[in-house]
């Protein structure tokens, strides 16, 4: 983040409940991460792990990955990583819980 001069007061953070597998546990606590990052307009909703902090972390690495496609324009190591994934088992690619959406 630091590297491409994400500041943490740039990002709003909130959490919202999770939904899917996980059971009792991801029904009823907030550990879906929902990240804005303000001078941009990026959002990144992640939800696939049953913890908040690894989904925190999640979330942080996708916007990264994210702005870091915007500002270079190629592509990002995580993206190659799920296309590989993708063609080696034939079906949808490996982006369950991830969701990036632009809010401008």
């Amino acid at each position: 983040m630091q590297q491409l001069g994400v500041r943490e007061h740039d990002l709003q953070e909130t959490f919202v409940r999770g939904s899917g597998k996980g059971g009792q546990k991801v029904n009823k606590t907030n550990n879906a991460v929902c990240l804005i990052h303000l001078p941009s307009g990026i959002v990144v909703k992640c939800h696939r792990e049953r913890e908040r902090e690894i989904n925190r972390f999640l979330a942080r690495r996708a916007l990264c990955d994210e702005l870091d496609h915007r500002l270079t324009g190629a592509p990002d190591a995580h993206a190659a990583d799920r296309l590989r994934h993708l063609r080696r088992k034939g079906g949808r690619p490996a982006t369950r819980g991830l969701h990036i959406d632009y809010r401008k």
